[in-house]
């Protein structure tokens, strides 16, 4: 666990200041950093998402994952997550508060350093990756509390919950990932980040939330198809003689 405290402190440090610094900033000073943000957060999507071996099994896993997340109406409870800390708190507006709260937590937990480096964790107690990740989501976070306020800070929780688990559970969890199953889950991980920039840029606000069970869906389909892949062979031979 570390790691993960390590990532919480830098996350803690860098929203703290980020409130800080944002007042002073002016208005246009803002959003031009926001903008930055937003372009940056879709190049770290994009970048990820080319770790697929396979675009239908991303394509498949968002589809359904997408579905399954407005069943289950992810988004709509981590919005409310972040109400009811609001409230508790009472420290600024409430939509900024949840937005803030909400993008970090996607952000800080949908990637392959966040679950690779919590695996590792656990398992080793070499949390070198974790502390990588703690530097970039300390500046990230630095930047996004200064546009989005204090919701970001509350986005700690989420981290806790989410690499603590996997640390927790890394030895079992470890025995089931393979390159392959990594790969797709990180790549349906990168589009919800670019999903994440592209409502950053307010060009279109995504419920990227709903999208998340596709990080379970896309190595499970691995899975499933490394599993069919013999008899799939087999019947092509078949058809082939």
């Amino acid at each position: 666990m570390v790691g993960t405290l390590i990532n919480i402190a830098a996350v803690s440090v860098g929203s703290t200041l980020g409130v800080m610094l944002g007042n002073r900033f002016p208005q246009r000073i803002q959003e031009t950093v926001f903008d930055g943000l937003g372009l940056l957060t879709l190049f770290i999507g994009f970048q990820m998402a080319f770790k697929t071996e396979n675009v239908l099994i991303v394509l498949g896993s968002l589809l359904v994952g997408g579905v399954v997340g407005e069943l289950f109406k992810i988004e709509d409870r981590l919005n409310r997550l972040g109400e009811i800390l609001q409230r508790t708190f009472s420290m600024e507006r409430h939509k900024k508060f949840v937005e803030g709260f909400v993008t970090a937590s996607l952000l800080f937990c949908v990637g392959p350093m966040a679950i690779l480096g919590s695996i590792r964790d656990g398992l080793t107690g070499d949390y070198t990756i974790l502390a990588v990740k703690s530097m970039l989501d300390g500046f990230a976070s630095l930047g996004f509390a200064s546009a989005l306020g204090w919701g970001v800070l509350f986005s700690i929780l989420t981290v806790f919950l989410f690499q603590g688990s996997i640390t927790l559970s890394a030895a079992w969890i470890q025995k089931l990932l393979t390159t392959s199953m990594v790969n797709e889950m990180t790549a349906a991980g990168g589009l919800i980040i670019v999903g994440i920039g592209i409502r950053l840029l307010k060009i279109k606000d995504i419920r990227v939330g709903n999208f998340l069970p596709a990080l379970a869906i896309a190595p499970t389909t691995v899975f499933i198809l490394d599993r069919l892949r013999p008899w799939i062979d087999l019947l092509k031979e078949l058809i082939n003689s």
